[in-house]
């Protein structure tokens, strides 16, 4: 491609880009057709990097968000499953460094409730470059390279009833930009949207499960998952930005259902019996400095020990792992099933105790 060429990146760039008194915002189809753009393979990586890092700088609008998701939804392979109910669980991408995240055995737990779950994501990105759910389910033997055929099977049967679908599956074009996200160093628009890309829908109703930590994100998640078509959100302002909230003080999440307005939902973690004095499960000792000076060795130690954490949870072992499953369990279960959180953490309890968690997760290949 020749640099002279005007293309729409070319175009978008020429709007936001121009500094803090002349950048304009981009409306839909322009950021549609940008993004549809950037993932055909054609544009330069210098002209992508600017323009999200422009983006971020002038602070994107509901439009670019939607028109910039639109277009990774219509790159992205999608199928939908025979269920009446499915749980999108979407995790933040980059992972987690400041704690053990239990996150990733919830789709067993879930499935020992009687919902089909999804969770989704990749090995690696900025830019926090933390352990993610595919990591850790790797640790704990389970293959993540699983096609999505192989996934609808898993879904549509009782055993497993989840599964996890990697983003190289998936959507490809978009996973092959991980290295450039790396080189630009910081957050931007992606990190938010491909939380939503849905890869698997239900015929019944498909519900994200989501964490944020600002609060200007609530409403831009509640937009975004109403534009996606998802029936139903639970919106958890969480640790690390993940679906679990502090487990020591008082929290929030917000939650539509039908498509609805959303409403905030005030938590107290002592109302279901929780009483720890660590926000999250803490780190051991010798991966204290991970957040400071994490390297692929480290990441692959604490990958292994969320693994022996999560799977001592599901084998009835107490502690901030196992309340982490109930907590952000009963949150789930509560908003969905329109039930009490004290009687939602009770059923989370009951099939840690029983086993059945850990058969759901012994079941997947």
């Amino acid at each position: 491609m020749g640099f002279s060429q005007i293309t729409p990146l070319h175009k978008a760039i020429a709007k936001v880009a121009t500094g803090p008194e002349y950048s304009k915002d981009l409306d839909y189809d322009e950021a549609l057709e940008t993004m549809e753009y950037i993932l055909s393979g054609d544009a330069d990586p210098v002209q992508i990097a600017i323009f999200f890092i422009a983006l971020r700088m002038k602070r994107e609008t509901h439009e670019e968000n939607t028109g910039i998701l639109q277009a990774i939804l219509n790159r992205s392979e999608s199928i939908t499953i025979d269920v009446e109910h499915l749980i999108d669980l979407s995790d933040p991408y980059d992972g987690y460094i400041r704690g053990v995240p239990a996150s990733p055995f919830l789709p067993a737990v879930f499935s020992a409730c009687g919902f089909a779950t999804i969770s989704h994501g990749l090995n690696e990105v900025g830019p926090k470059f933390g352990v993610t759910h595919r990591k850790i389910l790797q640790a704990a033997g389970k293959n993540c390279d699983l096609g999505l055929a192989n996934v609808k099977t898993n879904l549509e049967n009782d055993n497993p009833g989840w599964a996890y679908v990697d983003q190289s599956i998936y959507c490809p074009i978009l996973h092959d930009m991980s290295e450039l996200r790396q080189r630009m160093v910081k957050r931007q628009v992606l990190t938010t949207i491909e939380v939503l890309a849905q890869p698997i829908r239900a015929t019944g109703q498909t519900h994200i499960m989501t964490g944020y930590v600002h609060k200007v994100y609530p409403a831009i998640y509640a937009n975004l998952a109403r534009h996606a078509n998802y029936d139903g959100m639970v919106l958890v302002r969480g640790v690390e930005g993940g679906v679990v909230p502090s487990l020591k003080q008082p929290g929030r999440f917000f939650g539509y259902k039908d498509k609805g307005e959303e409403t905030q939902i005030e938590l107290d973690p002592t109302t279901i019996g929780l009483e720890q004095t660590t926000r999250n499960v803490p780190l051991p000792a010798d991966l204290a400095d991970i957040e400071k000076n994490h390297s692929d060795n480290k990441l692959d130690d604490l990958a292994a020990f969320s693994a022996r954490k999560g799977l001592a949870a599901l084998q009835g072992e107490t502690g901030a792992t196992r309340d982490s499953l109930v907590y952000s369990g009963a949150i789930l279960l509560h908003h969905v099933q329109n039930i009490e959180l004290k009687a939602a953490a009770d059923q989370v309890r009951e099939v840690l105790d029983s086993g059945a968690a850990l058969e759901k997760f012994n079941q997947h290949q």
